[in-house]
């Protein structure tokens, strides 16, 4: 997975163009390296499953 699909992804997020999306284990790395770049890094949030992926979702409060 590359930063501009992972960008996309993010960007479909945050737009509710998507509600979840979940990151596989081997992806996982890349695609948080990407996120925790944004100025909105603190509006997502990842739930771990079972096996190593993760779902993520767009909040519209940021978390503490």
């Amino acid at each position: 997975m590359d930063e501009q699909t992972i960008t996309e992804i993010l960007d479909q997020l945050r737009n509710s163009e998507l509600g979840t999306y979940e990151v596989s284990k081997e992806d996982f790395l890349e695609f948080r390296k990407v996120l925790i770049k944004r100025d909105d890094f603190k509006h997502f949030r990842g739930i771990a499953q079972q096996g190593g992926s993760v779902i993520y979702e767009y909040l519209q409060e940021a978390r503490s």
